[in-house]
């Protein structure tokens, strides 16, 4: 057993120089390259010949340091010595993985990724810390934003639309840390949700009455639950005539339309002015004639702003808020008004946020990473000082099987309000779809002469 142990801790040990090795020589090879070439030039000239340029000088660099290299690890070095140079190094290979939904880096020597809803640690390293730190620099620069010892925090984005969060000492004692959660370069549609089961057919029907109908809708849900994907999909069933204005922090949004005016919050600068914050650009938003406001995700005063524009002819506006829940959901919302300043009675922020807002919907993330709506909630109002919430559809999870939940989707058998708003829009619901009862998962290869109603619903959300 203790031989065993010798030998497996010889192998790590092995691995570990080994990677350190090739760490360093890469580091030469990198700056020696950039000695030898125009930069400038080399972003606007092709990439098989930028590839080619740089396997040859590679080749003439690892003859002249007698650096004794196989074949396939003589590739490995100019793919991330490309990296380097115009990319984000050790990173870009989880970026160019369709797979990965997030990229976690604790320090140089740790980096931990999230492949299909699973955290896992990779093999991947940073020289030292400040091989990282020229990494946040560069996404920090691409996005006229900047970190150091006097503002160690950073929100930023890729060229993907991947968010980019990294703090830095003092702030962070481990060294730089590093968070990326990436969103495709594809957005997730409603079809693919479908077939992920993160809704029912039924339920995607709805909301997408809703959409069209033009309620305000609230997506309320916990830190990866795929709200801003949800965000993204529901855009689509924008009609295409209408003005869409989007505010973010970052920009993240990847709307599935056409006419989008995109804004996004400025941080101050190295004085502590020019700071521009999301009240700020909904201020401005609302002089630029918009059919619908769109807020990436509602975190302080401007959520005061949202409503009363919600309120006074901007409807079908759609925001994001992190919460467990759809009360939460509301008394968050109710927090973040008090935020604005104005001694407003708590009644009468409650009366604005019931006559603004028309449909909640809760995401949530389940067990082994699965995520799914698991609740369509109406606001119909107030009685006394409470938000009346009727549920209309909701995720009723039975049990856990392989690491997977196990449940069903179910009408709650309440007639939404909202029909009758539909109606004033020519759009007839079928009242049936409401009674009580489980959804059943429509199987795309039902014959249509069976089952005509139902393959007719998922027909509906098939790209075009």
């Amino acid at each position: 057993m203790r031989e065993e142990l010798q030998k497996q801790n010889g192998s790590e040990n092995r691995n570990i120089d080994e990677n350190l090795t090739l760490l360093k020589i890469k580091a030469k090879i990198h700056r020696k390259l950039l000695q030898l070439m125009d930069l400038n030039e080399a972003r606007h000239m092709p990439v098989e010949k930028l590839h080619a340029e740089c396997a040859d000088r590679v080749d003439a660099l690892l003859r002249e340091e007698k650096f004794p290299l196989s074949g396939p690890e003589k590739e490995q070095l100019l793919r991330e010595v490309m990296d380097e140079i115009f990319g984000f190094g050790p990173l870009d290979e989880f970026l160019r993985d369709p797979f990965v939904s997030d990229i976690l880096v604790n320090g140089p020597h740790q980096i931990y990724i999230e492949r299909e809803g699973r955290l896992e640690v990779t093999d991947a390293t940073f020289m030292d810390d400040k091989h990282l730190m020229r990494v946040i620099r560069r996404i920090g620069t691409n996005v006229g934003r900047r970190i150091d010892e006097s503002t160690p925090m950073l929100d930023a984005r890729l060229p993907d639309g991947s968010r980019v969060n990294a703090i830095i000492p003092p702030l962070s004692l481990d060294g730089p840390v590093l968070s990326i959660r990436r969103f495709g370069v594809n957005p997730i549609d409603m079809e693919r949700l479908l077939e992920l089961d993160t809704l029912h057919e039924d339920m995607a029907l709805f909301v997408e009455l809703c959409v069209k109908c033009k309620m305000n809708i609230l997506i309320s849900g916990g830190t990866g639950t795929g709200k801003t994907t949800l965000l993204n999909a529901l855009s689509a069933w924008i009609p295409p005539g209408e003005r869409v204005v989007t505010i973010e922090d970052a920009a993240e949004l990847q709307l599935q339309r056409e006419h989008v005016v995109r804004l996004e919050t400025r941080p101050p600068n190295i004085e502590g002015e020019g700071r521009i914050n999301q009240r700020d650009l909904l201020h401005n938003s609302l002089r630029m004639r918009p059919d619908r406001i769109i807020i990436g995700e509602v975190r302080g005063e401007e959520s005061l702003d949202m409503l009363q524009a919600m309120n006074t002819g901007h409807e079908g506006s759609m925001t994001t808020v992190h919460a467990n829940g759809p009360r939460d959901a509301l008394r968050r919302i109710e927090n973040m008004v008090s935020m604005a300043g104005i001694n407003y009675p708590v009644k009468a922020i409650r009366e604005q946020m019931s006559s603004a807002l028309d449909v909640l919907i809760q995401v949530g993330r389940l067990v082994g990473g699965c995520r799914k709506v698991v609740n369509i909630v109406e606001i119909t109002g107030m009685e006394g000082d409470v938000i009346c919430l009727h549920d209309i559809f909701e995720y009723n999870q039975t049990g856990v099987e392989d690491g997977q939940p196990q449940g069903h989707f179910r009408a709650c058998g309440v007639s939404p309000r909202l029909l009758s708003r539909m109606k004033r829009h020519g759009v007839e619901v079928p009242a049936d779809m409401f009674q009580r009862h489980v959804l059943v998962k429509v199987d795309p290869a039902v014959d249509e002469e069976e089952a005509p109603e139902k393959a007719g619903i998922m027909s509906r959300f098939k790209s075009k």
